[in-house]
């Protein structure tokens, strides 16, 4: 006869994974959720909905990517200097690849700083 690969559901301490007493990440019963303000769906607390973002570029047709113009490029760059990520700026895969490249091109062509302190 085998052993059992997983540890039995019946330990000491509760249905809390972490083994010991409360506190850990999967202990439950400890705190208690609280209603946040507004209540109802999508008002200020209660439910989250995302709006969908669109991708920029895709919409307009007349937007186009040059590394050679940096006001639009700052927008898609944090203070720091670093690429805004897709799941933010809302573009689609494509455009921000070509962003991305126009970002980078720009770098290096001294438009824009690598990094900004």
């Amino acid at each position: 006869m085998r052993p059992p690969t997983r540890p039995s559901q019946s330990r000491e301490g509760g249905g809390s994974r972490s083994g010991g007493s409360g506190g850990g990440r999967f202990a439950g019963g400890d705190r208690k959720k609280e209603p946040r303000e507004g209540g109802g769906r999508g008002g200020p607390g209660g439910f989250r909905f995302f709006q969908k973002k669109v991708c920029r570029f895709c919409q307009e047709k007349s937007l186009v990517l040059d590394y050679k113009d940096v006001e639009k490029l700052r927008k898609f760059l944090t203070e720091k200097g670093k690429i805004i990520p897709r799941r933010i700026t809302g573009n689609c895969a494509k455009c921000q690849r070509m962003l991305a490249r126009a970002i980078k091109k720009a770098r290096h062509a001294a438009f824009v700083a690598f990094q900004i302190d």
